[in-house]
């Protein structure tokens, strides 16, 4: 087998960032570059043009390359081939960025998904521990994103974006990514500690919030770090039990960089989870980190490509 039918090209799409992997079939990142997205929004030609062109370079650097997958944060047509709605990056709104990469590169195919389907797709395909052909994947992060796996497949629904799980209406009817997506746990934290400061400690106080410090001190036993996740994992598993009950699956994965504090919002979300669903839900269900941690959206990215 040559070249051209091993290597692909994963394209992971963020607000901030674009991640860039040439991988493997058996899932390994040969290659990898991460770019700084600024440039491309000041860019005068506009994102869509920019973003295009800039594929020129790693298609010229990976010549071997004939597939590339891009997931996006946001919503896509059902036939994959124009952006929708993409809050981190409005200028691709409505576009049919599909076409514009075929223009330009008429010789390579593209797939499209939204970046957690992807990673989902990515977990089926490269995941460490073999998932079934049916879970539910969720990504924590800047904001909660989630995909399933149905029967092998991505489950897109009626018009191409279901499993939007981080708008579902949650305490307050507020959605569920501003209650636990980065900044809603960042207000968690601030709220626990005005309302504990000798819990909090110098560990928390006048210090710079985010959540690589809350996990850090989630570690050191830091008591109102741990409520933090505690209540974290209550807001989420509430949301679960709704979607198992709706979906019917026994598999839960969560990635993103949230779920590196999995282990401590578990106690809570397990507890939920098992305490509104019943015998049947519960009897084989299994709710546990993904395996492909910082990789996932390029892993999933690269995924798609064998969609056909």
């Amino acid at each position: 087998m040559n070249k051209q039918e091993e290597h692909f090209l994963g394209v992971d799409v963020g607000g901030t960032h674009l991640k860039i992997g040439l991988v493997n079939r058996q899932g390994d990142i040969i290659s990898f570059d991460k770019e700084d997205t600024t440039p491309y929004r000041e860019n005068p030609e506009g994102f869509n043009a920019c973003f295009i062109n800039g594929l020129a370079k790693y298609l010229k650097k990976y010549p071997e390359v004939r597939k590339v997958g891009i997931g996006l944060p946001g919503l896509i047509s059902k036939n994959r081939t124009t952006t929708l709605e993409i809050p981190a990056i409005p200028a691709l709104n409505g576009f049919n960025l599909k076409k514009g990469l075929l223009e330009k590169y008429p010789d390579i195919k593209f797939y499209l998904e939204n970046d957690a389907a992807a990673a989902a797709l990515g977990e089926f395909r490269y995941g460490k521990e073999n998932p079934s052909d049916n879970f539910l994947f969720i990504t924590m992060g800047t904001g909660i994103g989630s995909g399933l796996i149905l029967d092998g497949e991505i489950f897109k629904g009626s018009r191409g974006n279901a499993m939007e799980m981080g708008h579902m209406l949650s305490h307050g009817n507020a959605g569920l990514e501003k209650l636990i997506g980065r900044d809603g746990i960042l207000r968690i934290l601030e709220r626990l500690i005005q309302a504990y400061p000798v819990l909090a400690g110098d560990d928390l106080t006048n210090k710079e919030l985010g959540t690589h410090l809350l996990v850090d001190t989630a570690k050191a036993g830091n008591k109102v770090s741990l409520m933090v996740f505690e209540e974290v994992g209550r807001i989420l598993g509430e949301a679960i039990v709704s979607t198992i009950r709706i979906l019917d699956v026994t598999e839960v994965y969560f990635g993103g960089g949230i779920s590196a504090g999995l282990e401590f919002m578990m106690p809570s979300l397990d507890k939920t989870v098992r305490q509104y669903l019943t015998p049947y839900y519960v009897k084989d269900l299994k709710l546990k980190k993904a395996t492909l941690d910082n990789n996932a959206g390029t892993l999933g990215a690269a995924a798609l490509c064998f969609m056909d």
